[in-house]
């Protein structure tokens, strides 16, 4: 069953064409990586689909709804959370706390029930304690609880954005660049996080640089260069076109992966 239907996705910066008739879906409990050279328009449609900016046309449909003019938060409040290529932690605050701040919207409170002490606040930041416990546990970051996000090593504050994502129960999690920057090791690590959320059923798209990484994750494919579609398909079947490996600097599919 679809759950994603974007059809037709344009971004212009005044002369500039960053989208340009993107179109593709997503199904429910889908793995689906996201692929393209530097400047491909990969981040920009990531901005697009969660609104963190206008399409200039073209339309989004997700669990049914239109949502191509709805805000981020409409969004998130309808399932659909993002992370970002650079770390936004408060690095001042505990792990805990950054991924209660996720969990917020979940448990249907405002911040301001909590900063004024209006009714119902104490159940509601119990309630919110609960679900960040419960996230840090499937993060495996529950050791890291107590401890200032600042402490923590890059892979870890990756994960902690991941927790703190999940906070907000999406059914669809955009990834951007999560592996960036991380050792081999801490990559392994997220990928078996990555396929172990996409195990219970979570729709994920992957944005990653790392091929490799994508083409062992990921169910399908999408491929895209000067922001238009290139291919989309099964795994194998789009790193075999010839037309992919040549956008990766004329490189073979073996020097690829």
């Amino acid at each position: 069953m679809s759950q994603l239907n974007v059809r037709k996705l344009s971004k212009r910066f005044g002369g500039v064409q960053a989208l340009s008739n993107v179109s593709f879906t997503v199904g429910k409990g889908d793995l689906v990586g996201l692929i393209g050279p530097n400047g491909a328009g990969k981040t920009t449609a990531f901005n697009v689909l969660t609104g963190v900016m206008a399409a200039s046309s073209g339309s989004i449909e997700f669990e049914g709804k239109d949502i191509t003019r709805l805000s981020p938060e409409v969004r998130a409040n309808l399932g659909m959370t993002r992370t970002f290529q650079n770390i936004r932690l408060f690095d001042d605050m505990t792990v805990r706390q950054n991924v209660m701040a996720g969990a917020h919207a979940r448990a249907g409170r405002s911040l301001m029930h909590s900063v004024f002490g209006l009714p119902g606040h104490r159940a509601a930041e119990q309630r919110i304690g609960e679900i960040a416990d419960e996230m840090l546990e499937r993060t495996g970051l529950t050791e890291f609880g107590s401890r200032n996000a600042s402490e923590l090593s890059y892979g870890d504050r990756r994960r902690v954005e991941i927790a703190r994502a999940l906070a907000s129960a999406p059914t669809l999690l955009l990834l951007d660049e999560p592996a960036a920057g991380m050792t081999d090791t801490e990559k392994g690590r997220l990928s078996q996080l990555v396929r172990r959320l996409n195990d219970d059923g979570l729709t994920i798209i992957l944005v990653e640089h790392n091929v490799r990484m994508v083409a062992a994750l990921c169910k399908r494919l999408i491929v895209v260069n000067k922001g238009e579609m290139l291919a989309i398909g099964e795994v194998d079947e789009v790193l075999r076109m010839p037309e992919v490996a040549a956008v990766y600097l004329g490189r073979r599919r073996k020097e690829i992966l």
